[in-house]
């Protein structure tokens, strides 16, 4: 398996590093953190990140702002919303923003590596 760089995007620094800790000993590598959605692009067009995981609540620019902005810009970074909201509608508004996935904070500690991983498997070719 092939190491994956992610990028983290939280206004919280306790949720970055609790998401650093959910993915040691993975194959998912934190090559960078950002504070807030702006910070989050213009740190996804630096570190050129295999994935980002995006929180939906932010300042200065929300989640689903930043994932807008990544998709149209690094179109082949794929992108994890990680939230707070349990919400049908908000996932569906971040799906239409361009994530790939939307996982809440309440069940991250046992569904985001599954999720990630989901997003880089490699089809085993029919012979």
């Amino acid at each position: 398996m092939n190491q994956v760089r992610v990028l983290l995007v939280d206004d919280h620094e306790l949720v970055r590093r609790g998401l650093k800790e959910v993915l040691r000993d993975t194959r998912f590598a934190v090559c960078g953190e950002a504070e807030n959605g702006e910070q989050g692009v213009e740190q996804t067009l630096k570190l050129k990140p295999g994935l980002v995981l995006l929180d939906m609540s932010m300042p200065v620019m929300t989640g689903l702002q930043a994932a807008k902005k990544i998709r149209k810009l690094a179109p082949e970074t794929k992108i994890i919303i990680v939230t707070i909201h349990n919400s049908p509608q908000m996932q569906a508004e971040a799906v239409a923003a361009g994530a790939d996935a939307y996982v809440t904070k309440m069940s991250a500690a046992t569904t985001l590596v599954s999720a990630m991983e989901a997003l880089f498997e490699t089809p085993v070719p029919q012979l």
